[in-house]
């Protein structure tokens, strides 16, 4: 850098410029002026170790009739340049997929309906599901099911479907694993008293890569998977309404690391709408 008029200075001047601001902030603080301390947005709560005996008593909340949310209920929004339809109803909702929770570092925060997050209650975040709605969730891996109250929005992490309380997740024995295969079913107020049962444990889950009418689209994307070197693709033949239906999947699938494996080698092969399947 060539040195500019500025270079024959006093040498000393670059120390003063240095004592300037502290200058400042004394004459300030002597005014009387000052910045206050923020407190921290998101005030976290450590959860319990061990999970303690009384968090099983933590009763469930009973599916009953209530209005939209005033807050997460647009009709679309846009997350990580994705973009989400927020359904109308969640009437007849049922998917499989995997499960998460969060806790601490959010716990008092505001949610997606304007709520407190309360990691000890039977809540959930959901991306598109209207809030509040209640579904049923079970372990796929234990059969254990409990039912929560929908009031965020998330998770987005890619294969995700629902994101649970710190409780609900210790109900359903996931804590320590973090992630695991789930069923989620809405639950209307209609069925407080007598919620569909529950489905059992199953190891035979499997990905979808995608489902037809015609026999001869099932066989092509089959065709397409074995020769990029997916050899554990099949279709399955399923009755569905009197009429005939070609699902392409893929597995079995024994983990929820082989599943993001699975689902993320799909999608470079361009199937974007693989999902969780079980026989």
């Amino acid at each position: 850098m060539q040195a500019g008029p500025s270079s024959t200075l006093p040498s000393t001047l670059p120390t003063a410029l240095n004592w300037l601001p502290l200058a400042l902030a004394l004459i300030l603080a002597g005014c009387g002026i000052s910045r206050p301390i923020q407190p921290p947005k998101h005030p976290s709560l450590p959860p319990p170790s061990p999970i303690p005996a009384e968090i099983d008593n933590i009763p469930e909340p009973v599916p009953r009739s209530e209005p939209k949310s005033a807050r997460g209920n647009p009709p679309f929004y846009t997350v990580l340049g994705k973009r989400y339809f927020v359904l109308d109803s969640a009437e007849g909702y049922l998917e499989r997929g995997v499960a998460s929770w969060y806790g601490p570092g959010f716990h008092a925060a505001s949610t997606s309906n304007g709520e407190r997050y309360d990691m000890y209650a039977m809540t959930a975040a959901h991306k598109t599901l209207p809030l509040p709605s209640y579904v049923q969730v079970t372990n796929l891996s234990n059969g254990k099911h409990v039912i929560v109250r929908v009031n965020d929005r998330g998770p987005f992490k890619d294969g995700r479907i629902i994101d649970l309380s710190y409780t609900a997740a210790a109900k359903l024995d996931m804590l320590k694993a973090g992630t695991t295969f789930v069923e989620v079913r809405a639950l209307t107020p209609m069925q407080k008293a007598s919620p569909p049962p529950a489905p059992t444990a199953t190891s035979d889950l499997y990905v979808q890569a995608g489902a037809f009418a015609a026999e001869a689209n099932a066989a092509r994307l089959l065709g397409q998977l074995r020769s990029k070197g997916v050899d554990n693709a099949f279709v399955r033949e399923d009755q569905v309404g009197g009429k005939t239906l070609y699902r392409v999947r893929v597995g079995p699938i024994p983990s929820v690391n082989e599943f993001d494996r699975v689902v993320q080698r799909l999608r470079a092969l361009g199937v974007s709408d693989a999902r969780l399947a079980a026989n």
